[in-house]
């Protein structure tokens, strides 16, 4: 345990952040070389689990981080989260196929209890590093439509900490068309089972809304970059 706070002590981001600055990746490739060969900057990270998907989607998924089975298999969305994101976006009528899924932070945070490795939430200085890599992703794919799952995604999308439930649909990230929805996973922290029936069929809404907005003409990525 020492030795990992010491480790992790010895990285500075705000250094680490400069020295990606001056990286230039012109391919998605390149940043995924770039994004494997860094050392993770969160407790517990072992390997970067990259994004997956077509370039020019219609919608890009951003999430938190990478859970166990992510970490584990080095897929992004493959865990009980990504599977009850596979149902809303079948409910939906998306194919997962054609969306772009990604995390905000890289690797891995995790506590260790015995055998077991416990999600611990990014804090705001790792999100931070790892906007740099996230806005770079995005640049390289060009989506029409970021949709944000959870509030760590919007920290990375916005710079800036919004509540999801008063910011939920259509918003700006930085000049692109985003939207704002849930995390998976807090669909799955909910106990009550009507609740959670209700809340799935509201995520399943917010995704049909993020489909049909990135229809929108003002959405395209040439139009975006011309206006951004």
């Amino acid at each position: 345990m020492q030795r990992e706070t010491q480790r992790l002590r010895k990285r500075d981001p705000v250094k680490a952040v400069e020295r990606m600055g001056k990286q230039a990746p012109r391919s998605l490739a390149a940043l995924n070389r770039l994004i494997v060969e860094a050392a993770p900057m969160v407790k517990g990270g072992t390997r970067a689990v990259l994004g997956e998907g077509p370039r020019y989607p219609g919608l890009m998924l951003v999430g938190e981080q990478p859970g166990d089975a992510e970490d584990i298999e080095g897929h992004p969305f493959v865990g009980p989260a990504g599977k009850l994101l596979d149902r809303a976006l079948l409910a939906a009528g998306i194919e997962r196929s054609q969306v772009y899924v990604t995390n905000a932070v890289k690797h891995f945070k995790f506590e260790q209890r015995g055998k077991r490795r416990l999600h611990a939430k990014p804090n705001v200085g790792e999100v931070k590093y790892y906007r740099w890599w996230l806005q770079k992703e995005i640049d390289l794919v060009r989506p029409r439509v970021v949709v944000a799952l959870g509030a760590t995604a919007v920290l990375a999308l916005k710079g800036k900490a919004l509540p999801v439930g008063k910011n939920r649909g259509r918003t700006d990230f930085e000049g692109r068309c985003g939207f704002i929805t849930v995390h998976p996973s807090y669909l799955l922290r909910m106990p009550d089972a009507h609740d959670r029936q209700r809340a799935f069929r509201d995520f399943v809404q917010d995704l049909e809304a993020a489909l049909k907005f990135s229809k929108n003409r003002q959405c395209a990525p040439e139009v975006v970059s011309r206006t951004a």
